[in-house]
């Protein structure tokens, strides 16, 4: 950052609750974003939005526009009385603040959220599910990527199951239920379910293959310190 800037944080004490409900230590969250630089990351979104991720993966720092901020004073509105009344359940996305940084004459907006995703499990699939098949597929750009976000449509070819058990499956429609309806108040379309698959047979051999690498690394090394030693 530079040497002169001004922060600003949008309604600090309505986030500060909302962090509250959702499980979120303020010590935690201002460690995360200030212990280290955050990493900026592609997004597969249409939006001109940047997007970083805190050192340790727990939050999502997104850019928004100063229209952007206003609509979300207005959204915060329902969205936070919705939060309250249902304990954090829900899964729309966690805000967990909102800033203005200041930089001489040029003002930045970015709202902070919690990575949906898992920060120790790796992710090896990713899907933005809308419910539609209407120009839903991965683009060849993003299927360029090392881990690009499929669609409706791949979700479909691809044969994707997700096996949760009747008891989380109902509780996750409940949820989305929930969420729909507050959407559907607030005229607001724009929204989508966010996959993320963690393959435990691949995530097994890909530690066993990074167990016999190490191992390999170790016999060889200690071949040549054996030689080095005879040479002497």
């Amino acid at each position: 950052m530079p040497s002169h800037f001004k922060v600003k944080e949008y309604c600090p004490l309505v986030f500060r609750n909302l962090r509250e409900r959702f499980g979120v230590d303020d010590v935690d969250y201002r460690e995360s974003l200030t212990r280290s630089q955050p990493i900026r990351i592609e997004s597969s979104g249409k939006s001109a939005a940047q997007f970083y991720e805190s050192y340790n993966k727990f939050f999502i720092i997104k850019s928004l526009t100063s229209e952007e901020i206003e609509r979300m004073h207005a959204f915060l509105k329902q969205y936070h009385p919705y939060v309250v009344e249902r304990h954090g359940n829900t899964l729309l996305p966690q805000y967990l603040g909102m800033y203005r940084i200041s930089v001489e004459s040029v003002q930045y907006y970015f709202v902070v959220m919690r990575n949906v995703f898992s920060s120790h499990l790796t992710i090896h699939k990713k899907f933005d599910l809308k419910g539609s098949t209407v120009d839903r597929e991965a683009s060849e750009k993003e299927l360029e990527k090392n881990l690009p976000t499929y669609k409706d449509n791949d979700f479909i070819k691809q044969k994707v199951r997700v096996e949760i058990g009747d008891d989380a499956k109902k509780k996750l429609m409940d949820l989305l239920a929930n969420d729909v309806e507050l959407l559907t108040k607030l005229h607001i379309m724009d929204y989508s379910l966010l996959v993320g698959i963690h393959d435990c047979v691949r995530a097994e051999e890909e530690a066993l293959h990074s167990e016999i690498a190490q191992g390999t690394g170790r016999s060889e090394n200690s071949e040549s310190e054996e030689c080095d030693s005879g040479e002497r």
